[in-house]
């Protein structure tokens, strides 16, 4: 029996990722383990939502994930065991591979994140944010010179 930890957050791109996995023998049995790892949150957040509300939030939109995702991995000799992500991913699989006697394939099927400009200008984002110390520097040299000024 193979056993494949996956970690999803877009259904489109993982199963593009899985692909090769899915296309490989149906007959054998396969115990697939679906990690869902919801978006993060800003820590500011917590102003204006319960945690309650955030867990609530994470468990349906992992549910909407998994909905998505399983029709493309119910073939005959698969299992199929769904993990909502809540902490740092290592700690998850090892726990994950501790749980089971045999090593399990780790396969990281997550949409890459995309901070360069030319990713951002794809996604049709017009501005970026400027480079940190622009704004700081520049305000730091004006308050300066009118020191100077105010001095002499």
């Amino acid at each position: 029996m193979d056993r494949v930890i996956v970690y999803v957050d877009d259904a489109a791109y993982a199963e593009q990722v899985l692909a090769p996995l899915f296309a490989r023998d149906a007959t054998k049995h396969t115990q697939w383990v679906l990690v869902a790892c919801a978006p993060r949150m800003t820590h500011r957040i917590s102003k204006w939502v319960s945690h309650s509300a955030r867990e609530n939030w994470r468990a349906k939109w992992a549910d909407k994930l998994f909905s998505q995702i399983l029709p493309a991995l119910r073939a005959p000799a698969s299992s199929v065991t769904t993990v909502v992500a809540k902490g740092p991913l290592v700690e998850l699989t090892e726990q994950l591979q501790a749980a089971q006697p045999s090593a399990a394939q780790v396969v990281d099927a997550r949409r890459p994140k995309s901070d360069t400009p030319e990713a951002q200008a794809a996604a049709g984002r017009r501005w970026s944010s400027p480079r940190p110390g622009t704004l700081l520097g520049s305000l730091l040299t004006g308050f300066g010179a009118l020191w100077v000024l105010a001095l002499e």
